[in-house]
């Protein structure tokens, strides 16, 4: 989920502070193609979920291995 920046306040907001504006403009842009590739709670969380379902078939599939293997032992 990417956030919305009002880059031209975001600039003028440094400027203020003193950032010069070539600069500026540098940082504001940095950070808004940052904030794409950055992952959010709800991608950690959907993230989670789906490990935790393979984990658990994992598990799953090696215990029915090992009762076989044993089966036949």
């Amino acid at each position: 989920m990417a956030y919305t920046i009002d880059t031209a306040a975001a600039v003028e907001r440094l400027e203020a502070a003193g950032v010069d504006t070539a600069a500026a403009r540098a940082i504001v842009e940095t950070v808004a193609v940052a904030d794409d590739s950055l992952a959010t709670k709800a991608d950690l969380a959907a993230l989670k979920a789906d490990l935790t379902v393979r984990i658990i078939a994992a598990q799953v599939a090696t215990a029915t291995l090992l009762f076989a293997a044993l089966r036949f032992l």
